[in-house]
């Protein structure tokens, strides 16, 4: 799985891109930059990353992603003859900063765009109507488009059903490097999670000391590196006991743990349920 930094470009910083993207099944690109993103999945599924949060999406999908943030939609399955396909708006960095946007008018826009850097993902049938003026938006040009975009974050306001999908990061905007250090170790993680992950590697993709490394993964993203690890690897087991009849053993196995009793542990942790009743809700 392959880590990219980019920062999509806008043309100034009142400006903003929709378009509609074909999905490459082939690829698997964890990315992250810049720019503020909405992403409507029009066709297709697969798995979602953000962060160090994983789970499936599908048509439908629908999720508002602040700067910086790593992320991924992984294409697994799709109908045939029909492409894998979303719609994606980005937005300048620095819009909620800018002199159109502080206005009292949107401060609720303006406060939603802040609790993005964690990942919203919007849920419900509210979802349909962002979902249809978005792909209206990408069929305009200028002030149509601007007057359609003000829509959509006054439907997504109305949404109350929410998902905040990752921790959020202690890492500044501005960092770049820092960033491109830290999907490195994402990186690491997401291949070597089902086979082993040790420290003394993870702390050598950025050159310092196990214990340096500790501490400034801590403060970079808001929680220890073995909790993401834990993050990650419970992440997949969900995805595999919501997607397969695969046993509940060999998923713990799969997913990295060596102890049964380890699994159900921290799974119920994070999940708040066992492994077996997280299956149970969606059978």
């Amino acid at each position: 799985m392959e880590f990219v930094y980019e920062k999509i470009f806008v043309p100034n910083k009142h400006s903003f891109i929709t378009r509609r993207l074909k999905m490459d099944p082939d690829s698997e690109k964890i990315h992250s930059h810049k720019n503020y993103e909405l992403n409507l999945i029009t066709a297709g599924s697969g798995r979602r990353i953000v962060g160090n949060h994983i789970s499936s999406y599908t048509s439908g999908d629908l999720v508002l992603l602040g700067p910086n943030i790593s992320h991924c939609w992984e294409v697994l399955e799709h109908e045939k003859n029909i492409d894998p396909e979303c719609v994606v708006t980005h937005f300048y960095e620095n819009i909620i900063s800018s002199d159109f946007f502080n206005i009292p008018e949107l401060e609720d826009v303006v406060d939603l765009l802040k609790k993005a850097h964690s990942g919203i993902l919007f849920k419900g049938p509210k979802t349909e109507k962002v979902a249809t003026t978005l792909n209206r938006m990408v069929e305009l040009k200028g002030l149509e488009r601007y007057i359609l975009l003000l829509k959509v974050f006054s439907l997504l306001l109305k949404i109350e059903d929410r998902e905040y999908l990752a921790l959020p990061s202690a890492m500044p905007n501005t960092y770049d490097k820092d960033r491109e250090q830290i999907d490195k170790i994402y990186e690491y993680v997401f291949q070597n999670v089902q086979e082993g992950i040790n420290l003394k590697d993870a702390a050598k993709l950025v050159y310092m000391e196990p214990s340096s490394f500790c501490r400034y993964f801590k403060k970079k993203t808001n929680q220890t590196f073995m909790e993401y690890v834990k993050s990650v690897r419970i992440g997949i087991a969900a995805k595999l006991l919501a997607e397969t009849d695969k046993p509940v053993t060999h998923i713990c196995y799969e997913c990295g743990y060596n102890n049964l009793a380890n699994f159900n542990h921290y799974f119920k942790v994070i999940m708040k349920k066992t492994p077996s009743e997280y299956r149970k809700d969606f059978k």
